[in-house]
C-alpha cells in the first residue's frame, strides 16, 4: 500500500480549502476530517444557508462538497503541484439530509497521465447512512 504524498498534511489540506477555492466554496465551511493515499474525508457542517424547505441540505451544496473533496483526494496522491479541472461528475441523491452534518469521503480510483477517476460517498454524520454517491473524472493539466 502506498502512502500519501510526502508534502500533504491535515493542515496543508485545510489550508488548500482557503487558498485554492472560490469564496462561495469556502463559505460551505468544509473541514478536513481525515486523509490517506488517494482519499480525503471532509465535514460539511449543517447550515441554514445551505438548507431548503424542511432543513434539507440542497443538492448544489452536496455536489460542491463532493467536487472539492475529490480535488483534495487527488492531491494526497499527486501533490499540490498538479493543476486539474473537473471534466465530469455524475451524482445520485439517495435520500435527503436534514438537520445534520455530512461526511464527504472521496476516493481516487485511478490516476493516469492526463485523467483521474474517483468516487465519492456522502453520509450523514449522525447515523452514517449514505445520502449521495458520485463518480468523477478530472483532467490533469
Amino acid at each position: 500500500m502506498s502512502t500519501p504524498h510526502s508534502n500533504v498534511t491535515l493542515e496543508t489540506l485545510q489550508q488548500a480549502l482557503t487558498d485554492w477555492f472560490a469564496p462561495w466554496v469556502q463559505s460551505l465551511g468544509l473541514q478536513v476530517v481525515s486523509f490517506g493515499d488517494g482519499e480525503a474525508t471532509l465535514r460539511l457542517p449543517h447550515s441554514d444557508q445551505l438548507s431548503r424547505i424542511g432543513g434539507m441540505v440542497c443538492g448544489q451544496a452536496l455536489m460542491s462538497a463532493a467536487d472539492t473533496a475529490m480535488v483534495l483526494a487527488i492531491v494526497t496522491r499527486l501533490g499540490n503541484q498538479r493543476p486539474m479541472t473537473t471534466v465530469q461528475i455524475n451524482t445520485s441523491f439517495l435520500k435527503p439530509l436534514s438537520g445534520q452534518n455530512a461526511l464527504v469521503t472521496a476516493r481516487l480510483i485511478r490516476a493516469g497521465r492526463s485523467l483521474a477517476f474517483g468516487e465519492i460517498d456522502i453520509c450523514s454524520e449522525t447515523d452514517g447512512q449514505s445520502v449521495c454517491r458520485a463518480s468523477t473524472t478530472y483532467a490533469l493539466l
